[in-house]
C-alpha cells in the first residue's frame, strides 16, 4: 500500500489567492472547481530540500558499493535462459533492453527472486528475473499504485490538505486526504486535477527509491500527523522507504514504475468522505478514485463498461431471492446466543466489535453474525457414531453483523443478510468425497446462472493451529478434488486460514467483474474448541468442519444477479413473469380469469385494472418494469379465449391460445431458457 503525506494545516497559499484563482477561472468559463494553489504549500519545499540533501548521500554512497563490491553475476529467466549481469550496476530494465526494446518498454515492474522489484534498482546478487506487463495481476497493481502518486501529487498542489493512505484496489487506485476546517472534494475539481495529473505524467518524473532513518522520517514529515501516526505505530524498523515523483515524496513500500509516463490514460471519476482507518471516531478524509491504463482504448472500453455496469446497478432495478439446496439436513438456529458461546468459539475475543450485543438479567448476548457455533452444538447435543458422518446441516437463517455506516452499498454489502450456509461434519478420510460434492453442487448452481469461476487453493498460513502432518493431508485431499474436479486452479502458498486449508472461489458475471460468493473451508479448529467426538474405536476421534457456502450471502448474490441480466431476468428466474392487460373495462373480468390460469400453472402473473391508464401506457409500464411477456386481451379474444402476446421488448408474437401459451411458456421456463421472450 503506498501511503501518502497528510498536512497538519499548513497550506501554502491564502484563502485570496485561492478565490482569486477561481474568480478567473470562471471569467474563463472553466467550471468553478478549484484550481492550483499559487504559490504551493510550504511543506513541498521544505520536504524536498531534506530529501535532496539525502538522495545526494545515497547517490555517493551507491556509487562507492558500486564501484568496490560489483562482481559478476547471473539471472535466471523464466525460460531457463541465464543472463550475464553486474551486482548493483545492471538493473531488470537494462536486461529487458537486451532481450529487446519492445519487452522493455511493455514491461511494467520486475519480480526478482518471486519479490516485485523497480525496474531501474540494480540487482544485487545471483537471482530469478520475470518481466510482468499489464496483464499480470501484480503489474496492475504496481501501475496503479504509481497511478495513485501522481494523482497524489496533483492533490497536494491543488487543495494542499495531508494526504493519508493511497494504494491500488481490485480496479484503480484512491488516496485519502485530510483537509482544514471540514473543506469537501467536489467532481467539480476532477477536471483540474485531470489536467494536472496529465502535464505531471508529460513530464515523465522519475520514481527515486530512498531508503531513510526513522527520526529522519518524522522530521521531514512533521507537518502531517498522519503519516507519524505511520511512522510512530506502523514502522517498527530502523529504516524504511519512501519515494519521490516531482515535488511528492511519501511513506512508501513501492515498487513502481520507471516514471510518470508510463501512464498513458488516467481518469478521476469518483469521490467520497471516510475516516482515518476506517474509525467512525477518528478523523474525516476526502477520497478520491481514479483509474489508468497503458493504452487510451483501453480506458475508453473501462468508460464503456462503466456506463453498462451503471445501467445494470442492481440498487434502481427489482430484486429476487432464491435458495438452493442439495441433499442437506435444513435446521434452524436461534438468532441469540449467550457471548459464552462466542467465547467458546473465538470470536468474542477477535470479532466481539462487529457483533451487536445486549444485556440481559446481567448477562451479555448477542445477534449471531455466523452459524457455526450453533451447529456445533447441535452435533454435540448426543453421542455420535461413525455411522453418521458425514453429517450435513444447512442454515438458512438471519445473520447480523456490525458493519461500519460508511462501509454499506446496496445489497453487497449489508448489516442484516441470509446465506446459504452450510457445515458437513466429516472423519478426514471423507474430505475429498466431500469437498468433490461441493465442487459438483457449485457448478451446478453456477452453470445455472451462466457464470464462469476460477478456483484457488490457499493452504498452511505461517501462523497455523493443529498438526502439520493433518494439514498435509487435508490439503492432499482439496488437491484431489481439485484435479477431478476438472477446472483449471491455481496454488494460493500461505493463504489458507489459521484453522484449516480453503478454496477461493471467485464468479465471473456478464460484464466481466469478479465476486468472492462461495467458500469452501476445512476447519480443525472449531471442534477442539467444542470437544466435538464420533465413536469408531475408542478413543473417540475428532471430526473435521466443512464450512460450505455457493450463492453466499443472498442479498450480495441477488445484487450481482441483477447486475448480471441488468434487470432483465430470464423468464425461470423472473419475478414478473407475466402482466395480462385488458383493452378496457368490458374485458376486466376475462383478464382477470387469464391471470388466475396463469397462476395456477406456476406463473408470477399480474393484471393492471388501473382505469387511468390508456392500453399503450399500460403495456409501455409492463415492459418498464422488465415483465418477460405482456398478454394483451380484448373483444376479440374474449370471444375466442386466446391471448395477444408480446415481450418487454416489443416483439410482437401476435395471438395464441391461453392453452397454447401456457404450454409453451412451461417449456421455456423448464429449459431455463436465457432468451426465452425471442423462442416464443
Amino acid at each position: 500500500m503506498s501511503e501518502l503525506k497528510v498536512d497538519e494545516g499548513k497550506k501554502g497559499g491564502t484563502e485570496s489567492s485561492k478565490d482569486g484563482g477561481k474568480k478567473k477561472a470562471k471569467a474563463a468559463g472553466v467550471s468553478p472547481g478549484r484550481v492550483e494553489l499559487s504559490p504551493p504549500p510550504q511543506y513541498i519545499e521544505e520536504r524536498l530540500t531534506l530529501y535532496t540533501k539525502l538522495k545526494a548521500e545515497h547517490d555517493t554512497l551507491m556509487a562507492e558499493r558500486a564501484a568496490n563490491n560489483s562482481r559478476a553475476i547471473k539471472v535466471t529467466l523464466p525460460d531457463g535462459k541465464v543472463v550475464e549481469a553486474e551486482s548493483w550496476k545492471t538493473t531488470p530494465y537494462q536486461v529487458a533492453c537486451g532481450i529487446s526494446q519492445g519487452l522493455a518498454d511493455n514491461t511494467v515492474i520486475a519480480k526478482v527472486n518471486n519479490i516485485v522489484w523497480d525496474l531501474d534498482r540494480p540487482l544485487e546478487d545471483d537471482c530469478s528475473l520475470q518481466l510482468l506487463k499489464f496483464d499480470d495481476e501484480e503489474a496492475q497493481a504496481v501501475y496503479w499504485h504509481s497511478s495513485a502518486h501522481i494523482m497524489g501529487e496533483a492533490m497536494e498542489r491543488v487543495y494542499g490538505g495531508c494526504l493519508c493512505y493511497g494504494p491500488p484496489i481490485e480496479s484503480g487506485f484512491y488516496y485519502d486526504m485530510f483537509l482544514e476546517n471540514n473543506e469537501g472534494v467536489s467532481s467539480n475539481d476532477f477536471p483540474c486535477l485531470e489536467n494536472l495529473c496529465k502535464k505531471i505524467i508529460k513530464e515523465k518524473q522519475p520514481f527515486e527509491r530512498l531508503e531513510i532513518k526513522k527520526e529522519t522520517l518524522l522530521e521531514m514529515f512533521k507537518y502531517n500527523k498522519f503519516k507519524c501516526r505511520i511512522l510512530n505505530e506502523k514502522v517498527t524498523t530502523p529504516t524504511t522507504t519512501v519515494y519521490r515523483c516531482g515535488p511528492l515524496i511519501d511513506l512508501c513500500r513501492g515498487p513502481h514504475v520507471r516514471h510518470t509516463g508510463k501512464i498513458k490514460a488516467l481518469k478521476i471519476h469518483k469521490n467520497s468522505s471516510t475516516y482515518w482507518e476506517g474509525k467512525a471516531d477518528m478523523e474525516t478524509l476526502q477520497r478520491i478514485y481514479g483509474i489508468s491504463f497503458p493504452d487510451p482504448k483501453m480506458l475508453k472500453e473501462w468508460e464503456k463498461f462503466q456506463e453498462d455496469a451503471k445501467n445494470r446497478d442492481h440498487r434502481k432495478l427489482d430484486e429476487l431471492i432464491e435458495y438452493r439446496k442439495r441433499g442437506f439436513q435444513e435446521v434452524v438456529t436461534p438468532n441469540i446466543f449467550n457471548s459464552k458461546l462466542w467465547q467458546t468459539s473465538g470470536h468474542w475475543q477477535h470479532y466481539s466489535e462487529n457483533m451487536f450485543s445486549f444485556e440481559v438479567e446481567k448477562e451479555t448476548f448477542a445477534l449471531k453474525p455466523m452459524n457455526c457455533p450453533g451447529h456445533c452444538l447441535m452435533f454435540d447435543h448426543r453421542p455420535r457414531s461413525w455411522r453418521e458422518l458425514p453429517l450435513r446441516m444447512a442454515d438458512f437463517g438471519v445473520l447480523h453483523r456490525n458493519e461500519l455506516s460508511g462501509a454499506l452499498t446496496g445489497l453487497t454489502r449489508v448489516r442484516r443478510f441470509q446465506q446459504d450456509d452450510a457445515h458437513i461434519f466429516c472423519s478426514m478420510d471423507q474430505i475429498e468425497e466431500e469437498i468433490k460434492g461441493c465442487l459438483d453442487f457449485l457448478r451446478t448452481v453456477y452453470d445455472v446462472f451462466g457464470f464462469t469461476f476460477k478456483l484457488n487453493l490457499s493452504t498452511r498460513p505461517e501462523k497455523f493451529l493443529g498438526d502439520p502432518d493433518v494439514w498435509d493431508q487435508a490439503e492432499k485431499q482439496l488437491e484431489n478434488s481439485l484435479n477431478d474436479f476438472g477446472e483449471k486452479w491455481v496454488l494460493n502458498p500461505g493463504d489458507g486460514a489459521f484453522y484449516g486449508p480453503k478454496i477461493d472461489i471467485q464468479i465471473k458475471d456478464a460484464i466481466g467483474r469478479y465476486h468472492q460468493c462461495a467458500t469452501i473451508q476445512l476447519d480443525f479448529q472449531l471442534p477442539i474448541r467444542f470437544n466435538l467426538s464420533f465413536f469408531l474405536i475408542f478413543p473417540a476421534c475428532l471430526p473435521v468442519i466443512i464450512h460450505r457456502a455457493i450463492l453466499g450471502s443472498v442479498e450480495r448474490m441477488i445484487a450481482i444477479l441483477t447486475e448480471n441480466y441488468g434487470g432483465k431476468w430470464p423468464l425461470w428466474l423472473s419475478p414478473r413473469q407475466v402482466m395480462v392487460v385488458p383493452v378496457g373495462p368490458t374485458c376486466e373480468e376475462y383478464a382477470q380469469k387469464v391471470k388466475q390460469e396463469f397462476h395456477s400453472s406456476g406463473f408470477m402473473t399480474d393484471v393492471d385494472l388501473d382505469p387511468g391508464c390508456t392500453l399503450n401506457k399500460k403495456i409501455r409500464n409492463a415492459q418498464l418494469a422488465q415483465y418477460n411477456f405482456i398478454l394483451v386481451v380484448g373483444e376479440k379474444e374474449k370471444t375466442s379465449n386466446t391471448v395477444n402476446v408480446r415481450t418487454r421488448d416489443n416483439k410482437v408474437h401476435g395471438e395464441r391460445t391461453v392453452e397454447e401459451c401456457i404450454e409453451r411458456l412451461k417449456q421455456l421456463k423448464s429449459s431455463r431458457s436465457r432468451n426465452a421472450e425471442e423462442e416464443f
